[in-house]
């Protein structure tokens, strides 16, 4: 059974940075991809970050490149997004969630078939 279960979210002042975690369990990492979501307050959940299936770079948003960075760790299946210089538009509920099918950029649509149960990050300005 595919389990995620993301960590690290809170409150944190604008300027201000925070990792988030992500234990993934039930399948292999090289075998699907994985990869970070957030969704702000009144929008609709949006890609943030990932690793596309069979890949081993990360992709990134345009908009977040450079204040953002995903990493993992293939010998505890977890996954990491380090969250720099947080503006408050980056308040949004952040997700995990992985698929056997997205390879290369494609892993940053928000189609995956398992999700984990979010965290908040807050922004205060």
């Amino acid at each position: 059974e595919v389990q995620l279960q993301a960590s690290g979210g809170g409150l944190v002042e604008a300027g201000g940075s925070l990792t988030l975690s992500c234990a993934a369990s039930g399948f292999t990492f090289d075998d699907y991809a994985i990869g970070w979501f957030r969704q702000a307050p009144g929008r609709e959940r949006a890609g943030v970050a990932c690793i596309g299936k069979h890949d081993a770079r990360t992709y990134y948003v345009d908009s977040l490149k450079g204040r953002f960075t995903m990493s993992a760790d293939n010998t505890t299946n977890t996954v990491y997004l380090r969250l720099n210089n947080l503006k408050p538009e980056d308040t949004a509920v952040y997700y995990c969630a992985a698929d056997p099918f997205w390879i290369g950029e494609t892993c940053l649509g928000p189609l995956h078939h398992y999700w984990g149960q979010g965290t908040l990050v807050t922004v205060s300005s």
